[in-house]
């Protein structure tokens, strides 16, 4: 896609990922083709989906002349620590304004934001990076040349990332010989979502994209659905896209919020208990095992028919499971 070479680009992951079925878990309930796409393999920092932005994030730092990178998120955040990886493997410094205070074990996603060298602030109620203006005003006192990444790396360029990643579904499902009639996945910053809307309809492709809201605070002041499409019109036009969205081609489920955001709830545990036990596979207790959770909910309802093939999007996360596990066991 043409479209995709209008930005710098810094190569970090291992595409194109897996894309395999789930054969036992469509034994186990009997409802249509199960496949998954593996981004908890994108390899950069014990992998996920924020590798794929990340690789547009870090090449626009380059161009610009950043070395040091700030990002936000909540204290086991799956973006802050791939942007953490990120940042030390391009050889620049990185800080993560993270919500809450600090715990007295360092565990999970924690324990490699700081192996990877990552500067922690610790910022209370302020997990969606309410507060990076601040800390990139003190960095730049210092003679630092920062670089801002939103809230689950969830603008325009990385977006773009997304976009891309459907370039790569479409030439493995070719490969496979195979088609599908849905994705799943979960939807929280609008980043991966917005770039899916926008490479499905680049792509010329039917397959419908059903989002599970994972959080059901507004993001960047809005609620998500307005975000979304706002942001795949952006990206739309970043990248010199014909193409704009409205609410017609926006499908976000938001019957799986449970108790809140980073909630586990016994949707959260049967999803990551029998894709672990029937399939091998880790979830993560934040996104992908609500999301699951929901996708197996809606089968077991009969949303999809035998005949539909049906994809879920991994976006990773597992290292947060060690901090739960007092909730998961």
């Amino acid at each position: 896609m043409d479209l995709l070479n209008t930005l710098p680009r810094h190569r970090l992951g291992f595409f194109p990922t897996p894309l395999v079925r789930l054969q036992n878990l469509e034994k186990l309930f009997g409802g249509p083709r199960l496949f998954i796409k593996r981004d908890d393999q994108t390899g950069l920092g014990l992998g996920g989906n924020k590798t794929r932005k990340l690789e547009y994030f870090m090449g626009d730092a380059f161009a610009k002349g950043a070395d040091c990178i700030i990002t936000a998120g909540a204290a086991q955040s799956n973006h802050c620590r791939q942007t953490a990886a990120a940042a030390a493997a391009c050889g620049m410094e990185c800080h993560l304004a993270l919500g809450g205070a600090a715990p007295k074990y360092m565990n999970g996603n924690l324990l490699l934001d700081l192996l990877f060298g990552a500067h922690l602030h610790w910022s209370g109620e302020m997990r969606k990076g309410e507060n990076i203006a601040e800390i990139a005003e003190e960095l730049e006192g210092q003679g630092k040349k920062t670089y801002i990444i939103p809230y689950g790396g969830s603008n325009a360029i990385g977006a773009t990332g997304f976009v891309a990643a459907m370039v790569e579904l479409q030439d493995q499902l070719k490969s496979m010989g195979e088609n599908i009639s849905h994705i799943v996945f979960a939807s929280s910053s609008g980043g991966t979502h917005s770039g899916m809307l926008l490479g499905r309809a680049e792509l010329k492709e039917s397959y419908n994209l059903i989002g599970i809201n994972i959080d059901k605070d507004e993001t960047f002041g809005m609620p998500l659905r307005e975000y979304i499409l706002l942001l795949a019109n952006q990206t739309a036009h970043l990248l010199g896209s014909q193409y704009t969205f409205t609410g017609s081609d926006l499908d976000l489920n938001c019957d799986y919020y449970g108790d809140g955001y980073g909630v586990v709830g016994e949707l959260e545990r049967e999803a990551i208990r029998l894709t672990a036990r029937h399939q091998g596979i880790l979830l993560d207790p934040v996104y992908t095992g609500r999301a699951m959770g929901g996708m197996l909910d809606m089968i077991r309802k009969g949303r999809f028919s035998a005949g539909d093939s049906v994809l879920f999007w991994h976006t990773g996360g597992s290292p947060a499971l060690f901090s739960y596990a007092d909730t998961l066991t």
